[in-house]
């Protein structure tokens, strides 16, 4: 094969193909990983850093784990090192910034060029490297990218035979369709953990004649109340700020009451969000709301403090 120095080459291959051990360390050329290089034009994506994990296994390794999931463009957090499977124990071999694995389950697909973990395993596979509601948001973004249903993750968390099987089925069993963005997810993951009844996810509201003019991100539609994340283009998009602006005229014309919350009433004040959800919730007597809240949402939302 000719030597094509834009994907990942080892040290080896390129001294072969008459390539200095000066020139490698020149500004023609990056470092991948240890003893893994591309071209110095070389955009060092995901995808590269996989390829360049899997160079010393000759195929007989599939990226898994955080890499599959970097590969596939999904929302995990910062993972460190690159991580690869391996059918058998023997098959291992050290190397600095990749984590080697043993995946007896070897159903795979190839993506984007590279050999990755399928999906319903990987989701396993990542209980073993997120929490809880990191999870769910993985969950939550495999299905709307169409990758697994939720009823298909649920059976095979239940049914597969790993190690993290137990939180991967706890995280698989809030996984939803129709969310449409990690935010979305954090949220209804906060509301239910303090113990309050689940809302619907994207509830489309519908005129006289049959056609959506409006969709909530989660609501309780026997009360009329709608929670909804507002992200930072209802500030910034003057046109995303008037539409909000009138979606509300007609949101008080429907007697809907609008709860929105923002990143800090998630990250910094989660305890203040919870208050005011559950404020309305039992005000407008939904069903099965607590006279207090729940404390199974403190450890995935530490806040900044509890102050009333």
């Amino acid at each position: 094969m000719d030597f094509d120095p834009r994907r990942p080459f080892q040290r080896g291959t390129a001294l072969a193909a008459g390539v200095s051990a000066k020139e490698l360390r020149g500004p023609g050329y990056r470092l991948v990983l240890p003893g893994t290089y591309v071209a110095e034009t070389t955009v060092v994506t995901p995808r590269v850093r996989a390829r360049a994990a899997l160079m010393p296994y000759d195929g007989v390794a599939w990226a898994s784990h955080a890499s599959a999931a970097r590969v596939y463009d999904l929302p995990i957090p910062t993972i460190g090192d690159e991580h690869v499977s391996v059918p058998r124990a023997g098959l291992r071999r050290r190397h600095r910034g990749v984590k080697v694995h043993v995946g007896r389950h070897t159903a795979t697909r190839v993506v984007n060029g590279v050999r990755v973990t399928e999906p319903l395993m990987l989701f396993v596979e990542m209980a073993e490297q997120l929490t809880l509601v990191d999870l769910v948001v993985l969950g939550d973004a495999m299905v709307r990218r169409r990758l697994v249903t939720p009823e298909a993750l649920v059976r095979f968390c239940a049914e597969v035979r790993h190690k993290a099987s137990s939180p991967a089925a706890r995280a698989a069993a809030f996984v939803r369709r129709d969310v449409d963005s990690p935010m979305e997810t954090r949220l209804r993951m906060l509301i239910v953990l303090a113990g309050l009844p689940e809302p619907v996810v994207n509830l489309k509201v519908r005129d006289e004649v049959g056609d959506v003019i409006r969709k909530y991100d989660l609501s309780y539609p026997a009360i009329k109340v709608a929670v909804e994340f507002n992200g930072k283009l209802h500030v910034l998009v003057p046109g995303a700020w008037e539409a909000d602006l009138e979606r509300r005229d007609a949101v008080d014309d429907s007697h809907w009451r609008l709860l929105p919350v923002i990143s800090s009433g998630i990250h910094a004040t989660p305890d203040h969000t919870l208050r005011r959800i559950h404020r309305v919730l039992l005000a407008r007597g939904l069903p099965g709301v607590p006279l207090r809240l729940g404390d199974g949402w403190r450890p995935h939302f530490p806040g900044h403090a509890d102050a009333a």
